[in-house]
């Protein structure tokens, strides 16, 4: 009996024995077979998580951000040990003692999935085998994906320590909002850094990784509580906070960012606008859009935030003042379905979801609005984030009365005199405040965003730091940036590159060309381009004809030159990269942006020294380490640690010449002369010397004016955006020359000017602007202008240049030209080549522009 028993139990014994070896070695089959093909954890030493680019400006102050995923990383030894507590109590509380795997968390869980019969299916993940799963394995819920995460979670164990395991979950893991890590999702939901965070802020954190979405602060306020009170409870079960602080903090209300608890991070930033977006485009090209999108760049720009506002608000004046003048009533476009228009709160959620402009300043806010009601004269209206007051608010019926709406074909009604004219219940529009000299309210005005569009951009003239863009009236209107994207003609605003290669050749401000008519056939017709007045004025001095931006002198100096030359000069500035030698080109005919056309003219104002425009003054990657820097210039004086009282280092300018310095100087005196008394006169007047072009295409489709003092160049241009005429008062002068005028009032406060720098090598002689004759040296008057000659070079008075056209109106004027310069006597008595021909090829069709 006995030896029967021991039998029995012996095979028992035998068989558990057998069975668990057999077990064993399934299981251990089953992880050799998926460890073969794992992929390497080696990377998560390397780790460079895609974080956000940042963009500051030249105060330090953060003005936008950019990225694929809201990522802040934070090294280990930076995130507060209540952060990682909070996380180890939800998620992993063995973290610190197991070997990347829980046995008894997997046990657990298997049971219960047994016995709720696979309703009740629960994780048992560490912390290291989530890690393993965000890196390196999928988020699928499979017994091989499992068996994988703690093939590698053991073997991450022995590679890296449980500070940098937690370093990487910390920072890899999706929080909801958009967040991925703890440094973000503490900044969305609270607005604060790790080291403000509360314990029930951090609890609040926690329960994120269970199921963001489930989480929503507003939407499952109740069942986050729940979720975070659990936390603070595992948090005080596990030493981590005390019974006083666990019930002081279980009280606590869950407030969040969503809630309207806590001002958003994104109210401390400005709206996106044209300048930070316009460094996205330039650095998405220069270093790939993933690159920028999650490199973690900190890049400094340019931008004055002051210089900003300034030229966004002079810009849009113009734009809405030149609309408002049309009297043409466009509105929104959008509507507001009638049932939700019931109640204040089903409004304000429908107008809350409409697409329209919000970041328009002029003078005040704009706000969106919708009709709620329109009685005999006035219009009832509610408006986004201002509270109804007891009578409501209301568009009365003086303020339609400029304008006119369009109707179905295009027509114009009769000019609105009561509201409903203009406005039908539902629809969305735009208002603002209009208030008295002291301030006080008056009335609710309509508003809109203008149909015709232009651009903006100031830069230092030394530098090429672009100061203040706006390409637009409102960014998020329209994103299309017209100071950089625009291809538009420039019109009369680029005859001065055509002096500039004239006065290289040997011509002065003082040089004849004669303003008579011109005919050129053309495969396309006969072109008769004319003057602006459409009168002729016979031989003229150069200066006058800049100055009166006369086009027949501008074309007869450049076949004078000739068409190649021209060309090389504006592809020389940059203002093309392959300019067509045609004629009509000398007009400005070809199209170029504004973008290219300022800097260009930086290249006059700071004596003929390239310049390259930059939007960026430095990048640094995440690490600190700077990777572009835009100033190259030479600091003489930097490595001296003591400096004299009131001396600042030398800055020793590194820059290669575009044009002669004297050349320089005498086409910014030229252009000058165009802001005192050529076709700028009267609209630009600042205290400081300035100088400019106008520039206005046929039939005032493209309107320009570039000016520049001493240290700030700034352009302007307006235009539609399917170019069309802008009517018969248009022009570069009453368009946009209030535009500079408005905006370098401001400028010149700040950076102040002078009087532009006299290069050496030259001397001043007095002559008549009108005849270019000699004068004394003690003639004065207004007709006297004192032109500026390089030494040894003495000017000859009285020849005339006619381009080689004949000068009459009803004869053949265009000639075969085959002859090269035409040779002269200087008053030196040396022989000197002036200005080669261009040959008939160089004459092509075009219109005046």
């Amino acid at each position: 009996m006995l030896r029967f028993i021991f039998s029995f139990f012996g095979a028992i014994f035998s068989f558990v024995t057998l069975s668990i070896f057999m077990v064993a070695l399934l299981i251990g089959g089953i992880f050799w077979m998926y460890a073969r093909d794992l992929p390497s954890y080696a990377a998560l030493a390397q780790y460079r998580p895609p974080t956000i680019s940042r963009i500051y400006s030249g105060e330090g102050q953060l003005i936008d951000e950019f990225a694929q995923e809201r990522r802040l990383f934070t090294p280990s030894d930076e995130i507060p040990d209540l952060v990682k507590e909070a996380f180890i109590s939800a998620e992993d509380k063995n973290f610190y003692t197991h070997k990347g795997y829980d046995p008894r968390g997997i046990l657990a869980a298997g049971f219960e999935a047994i016995r709720s019969r696979g309703k009740n299916v629960r994780g048992a993940s560490t912390i290291t085998q989530q890690v393993m799963k965000n890196f390196l394995l999928s988020g699928d819920r499979q017994a091989e994906r499992k068996i994988k995460e703690i093939i590698l979670a053991a073997r991450v164990e022995h590679a890296l320590s449980k500070d940098q395991i937690l370093e990487l979950y910390l920072n890899e893991i999706f929080l909801g909002q958009n967040s991925y890590g703890v440094t973000a999702a503490a900044q969305t939901y609270f607005n604060k850094t790790l080291s403000e965070l509360a314990p029930h802020e951090a609890a609040f954190l926690a329960a994120m990784p269970k199921a963001p979405s489930d989480f929503h602060p507003v939407r499952n306020k109740a069942r986050l509580k729940l979720r975070r009170d659990y936390v603070l409870r595992e948090m005080r079960e596990n030493g981590y906070i005390d019974q006083a602080t666990y019930e002081h903090e279980v009280a606590q209300p869950v407030r969040s960012v969503q809630n309207g608890d806590f001002p958003s991070f994104k109210s401390n930033l400005p709206p996106r606008d044209y300048f930070t977006d316009e460094i996205r485009r330039q650095l998405s090209q220069d270093f790939g859009e993933g690159e920028f999108f999650t490199g973690g760049f900190t890049v400094r720009a340019t931008v004055d935030r002051e210089m900003q506002i300034d030229a966004a608000r002079a810009l849009r004046e113009q734009l809405e003042r030149y609309d408002r003048g049309r009297g043409v009533w466009r509105g929104t476009g959008k509507t507001i379905a009638a049932d939700e228009l019931t109640s204040e709160e089903a409004w304000r959620a429908a107008l809350a979801k409409i697409e329209v402009p919000r970041d328009v300043e002029l003078p005040s806010r704009w706000y969106p609005a919708v009709v709620l009601s329109v009685g005999k004269t006035d219009a009832r209206i509610g408006i986004e984030d201002v509270p109804e007051d007891q009578d409501g608010h209301w568009i009365p019926a003086q303020d339609v009365q400029w304008a006119r709406k369009r109707l179905e074909g295009g027509r114009l009604s009769s000019k609105a005199k009561v509201a409903g004219d203009l406005l039908s219940v539902g629809d969305v529009v735009l208002v603002r405040q209009v208030t008295d000299k002291e301030g006080a309210f008056v009335r609710w005005s309509l508003r809109q965003v203008p149909e015709v569009q232009g651009g903006f951009m100031a830069m230092d003239v030394n530098t090429g730091r672009v100061i203040a863009m706006q390409g637009g009236f409102s960014y998020q209107d329209s994103v299309f940036n017209r100071a950089t994207q625009a291809m538009r003609q420039p019109g009369s605003s680029f005859k001065p590159f055509v002096y500039a290669a004239a006065l290289d050749s040997g011509y002065s401000p003082a040089t004849i060309v004669v303003d008579a008519p011109i005919e050129i056939n053309t495969p396309q017709g006969l072109w008769r381009p004319r003057n602006s007045s459409n009168k002729f004025y016979g031989p003229t001095p150069l200066r006058t004809g800049i100055e009166m931006s006369r086009n027949l002198m501008t074309i007869r100096l450049a076949q004078e030159v000739g068409m190649p030359t021209v060309a090389s000069y504006a592809e020389r500035f940059g203002v093309y990269d392959h300019m067509g030698q045609y004629l009509a080109n000398s007009l400005g005919a070809e199209e170029t942006t504004l973008y290219r056309m300022v800097a260009a003219y930086a290249m006059f104002a700071n004596g003929g020294e390239r310049v390259e425009p930059t939007l960026v003054d430095r990048i640094q990657d995440r690490y600190g380490k700077t990777i572009y820097r835009h100033d190259k210039r030479d600091c003489v004086d930097c490595e001296i640690r003591n400096l004299p009282s009131g001396e600042g280092p030398e800055i020793v300018s590194n820059r290669s010449r575009v044009i002669d310095a004297i050349t320089a100087y005498q086409l910014t005196s030229m252009m000058k002369g165009v802001v005192d008394r050529g076709t700028a006169s009267g609209v630009v007047k600042l205290p400081v010397p300035t100088a400019g072009k106008t520039g206005t295409t046929n039939d005032a489709r493209d309107v320009w004016f570039i000016g520049f003092t001493s240290n700030v160049v700034a352009g302007c241009y307006i235009g539609f955006d399917t170019p069309r005429p802008l009517g018969r008062s248009a022009y570069g002068s009453s368009m946009c020359g209030p535009v500079f005028q408005e905006f370098m009032q401001q400028a010149v406060k700040k950076f102040g000017g002078g009087p532009f720098d006299v290069p050496p090598g030259g001397h001043f002689i007095k002559i008549d602007r009108y005849t270019g004759a000699r004068l004394s040296d003690d003639a004065g008057g207004p007709a006297v202008v004192a032109e500026y000659f390089r030494d040894g070079e003495e000017p000859i008075f009285g020849l005339a240049y006619d381009g080689g056209f004949a000068m009459g109106s009803n004869l053949p004027l265009v000639d075969e030209v085959t002859s090269g310069g035409r040779q002269v006597t200087t008053s030196t008595g040396e022989k000197a080549v002036v200005g080669p021909k261009a040959d008939f090829g160089t004459v092509s069709s075009g219109g005046l522009y």
